[in-house]
C-alpha cells in the first residue's frame, strides 16, 4: 500500500476542496441564476470534497473498475449522509433535501447522486490523482510546502472564525444580558460579532435558499439512556463487540474445526470492528428500523462491506499487519472484503434491528439512572484502556519482529506479559505487511 507524504495529502485536499467549491458554485449558478458561495466556510473551499477525495485516495488505491466506482459511491454517500446530519445538528437547518427523488434515504442521500459520486471517485483515484501528484513533484519542494502551509493557515483561521461566530450566534441572547452600557468595548465587539454573524448567515441563506429549519426539542427524562444517546451507544458498543467476537469464534470452529481467538484486544473477548459496526448501524439507520427486511439487508450489506474495508486499510496503515485476508474466498476485493461476508453484514442488520436491538434497548433503559451513568463511565474507561494497551502490545509485537529492543518500563512489561507466543494466540490471523523498498 502506497503512503503519500503529509504535504502531498494536503495538496490534494486543498485542490479538491477548491474544485468542489467550483462545482457547487457552478451548480448554484445554473439552478439559482446567480453567483453564490456554496461552501461551508467563507473562502473558496468546499472542505467536504477535499476530505472525501483524500479518504478515497488512501482507502481505495488497491481497487479499480466497477468495484472502485461502487465503493467510491458508498464512501462519498456516507460522507454526504453524515454531513447532512451534522449541518442539521449545528445549524438546525436542512441545506439539501432529495426527498423528491426516487431511491433516497431520509432526503439526505439518493441513488442518482451516489452514482455521480462513484464516477467522480473513480476519475479521482485513477486519473486525476496521478496528474496532480506529477504537478506536485515538478514544483520545488520548499515553494510547495510554504504555499500549502500559508493556504492551510488561512483555511484554519476561516474555519475557527466560523465556529466562534456559530457559538456566538447560539448564545446571542445570553451575551445580550450581561453587556452593559458602561462596557463600550464589549458593546462594540458584540455589534461587530453580530454584523459578521449576519453576513455569514446571509451568505448561507443565499447559497441554500431552500434550506428548511429543523427544531430538535429535548425533553428531560428520568429514564437512563432513553432513545439513541451517548450512554446507550457505549453499552451497545460493548455488547456488539462481545457478540461479534462470540459469533466469529463459533463460525471459525464450524468452518475450520478449530477454536481460535477473534478478539481485537488483549483483555477480554471483544471485536472492535463489530462493536463500531453496531454503533454506526444503530446511529445511522435506527430511524429506518421499521423498514422492510430487504431494505435493511441492502443497506447493511453495502455499509458493512465499506466499513470492513475501511477497518482493514486502517489497521494495516497503523499497525503494519493484516488481521484478516479473504483472498482465498471467491468474489473478494484485495482480500479485505468478500461478497459472502458482506451478506453477513446485511443479515446482521436485519437481525439486529428486528430482533436484538429492541430487546437490548429496553433492557438498557431499565437500568437505574445513577447506576447506568456509573456503569457507562466504567465501561468507557475500560475499553479505552483496553484499546490503548492493545495498541502498545501490537507495536511491541511488530518491533520485536524488526529486532528492536524495549526502550522503557512499559515496553519491557509488555515483552514479559505479552510475548510473541501469547500475541500469536490472541491474533492468530495477523500477518506482517511486507514493506516496500
Amino acid at each position: 500500500m502506497e503512503v503519500l507524504s503529509v504535504s502531498e495529502y494536503l495538496w490534494l485536499f486543498l485542490l479538491y476542496s477548491f474544485a468542489g467549491w467550483v462545482l457547487e458554485t457552478a451548480a448554484a449558478v445554473i439552478i439559482q441564476k446567480r453567483l453564490v458561495n456554496r461552501g461551508l466556510i467563507n473562502g473558496p473551499f468546499c472542505i467536504i470534497y477535499g476530505f472525501t477525495a483524500v479518504m478515497l485516495t488512501i482507502v481505495l488505491q488497491d481497487m479499480d473498475g466497477p468495484a472502485l466506482i461502487l465503493f467510491s459511491g458508498i464512501y462519498a454517500t456516507g460522507v454526504e449522509w453524515i454531513s447532512g446530519h451534522l449541518i442539521e445538528l449545528i445549524w438546525k437547518e436542512r441545506w439539501w433535501n432529495y426527498s423528491g427523488l426516487k431511491w433516497n434515504i431520509g432526503g439526505y442521500v439518493c441513488l442518482p447522486m451516489s452514482v455521480l459520486w462513484g464516477v467522480l471517485g473513480f476519475l479521482t483515484v485513477r486519473f486525476i490523482n496521478p496528474f496532480l501528484l506529477t504537478v506536485y513533484a515538478d514544483i520545488p519542494e520548499m515553494v510547495m510546502k510554504i504555499a500549502i502551509l500559508g493556504v492551510m493557515i488561512c483555511l484554519l483561521i476561516d474555519v475557527l472564525a466560523d465556529l466562534i461566530l456559530l457559538t456566538a450566534r447560539n448564545s446571542r441572547m445570553h451575551l445580550t444580558g450581561w453587556v452593559s452600557a458602561k462596557h463600550t468595548f464589549s458593546k462594540i465587539s458584540l455589534q461587530l460579532g453580530r454584523g459578521i454573524t449576519h453576513f455569514v448567515e446571509e451568505r448561507i441563506r443565499k447559497a441554500y435558499p431552500n434550506a428548511s429549519r429543523v427544531e430538535n426539542k429535548k425533553i428531560k427524562s428520568d429514564i437512563f439512556a432513553e432513545g439513541i444517546c451517548f450512554e446507550k451507544l457505549v453499552f451497545l458498543f460493548v455488547i456488539g463487540a462481545f457478540l461479534g467476537d462470540v459469533t466469529e469464534t463459533i463460525f471459525m470452529k464450524l468452518t475450520t474445526g478449530t477454536w481460535m481467538s477473534r478478539s481485537s484486544v488483549i483483555w477480554g473477548q471483544f471485536s472492535i470492528v463489530w462493536g463500531l459496526g453496531i454503533v454506526l448501524l444503530t446511529a445511522l439507520l435506527h430511524k429506518y428500523k421499521d423498514s422492510q427486511d430487504r431494505y435493511l439487508f441492502y443497506m447493511g450489506t453495502f455499509a458493512g462491506a465499506a466499513f470492513e474495508y475501511l477497518c482493514s486499510v486502517f489497521t494495516e496503515l497503523v499497525f503494519g499487519k493484516v488481521f484478516w485476508n479473504y483472498s482465498h474466498i471467491p468474489f473478494n476485493l484485495a482480500g479485505r472484503v468478500n461478497l459472502l461476508f458482506s451478506f453477513f453484514w446485511g443479515i446482521a442488520a436485519v437481525v439486529w434491528f428486528k430482533l436484538l436491538f429492541p430487546r437490548l434497548s429496553a433492557w438498557i433503559e431499565k437500568i437505574p439512572l445513577q447506576a447506568g451513568k456509573a456503569a457507562t463511565l466504567i465501561l468507557l474507561v475500560f475499553m479505552i484502556a483496553n484499546a490503548a494497551a492493545s495498541s502498545i502490545a501490537l507495536e511491541r509485537y511488530q518491533n520485536r519482529a524488526d529486532g528492536k529492543e524495549a526502550q522503557n518500563v512499559i515496553e519491557t512489561w509488555m515483552d514479559e506479559h505479552y510475548d510473541d507466543a501469547r500475541m500469536k494466540a490472541i491474533y492468530p490471523k495477523a500477518v506482517q505487511v511486507q514493506k516496500k523498498a
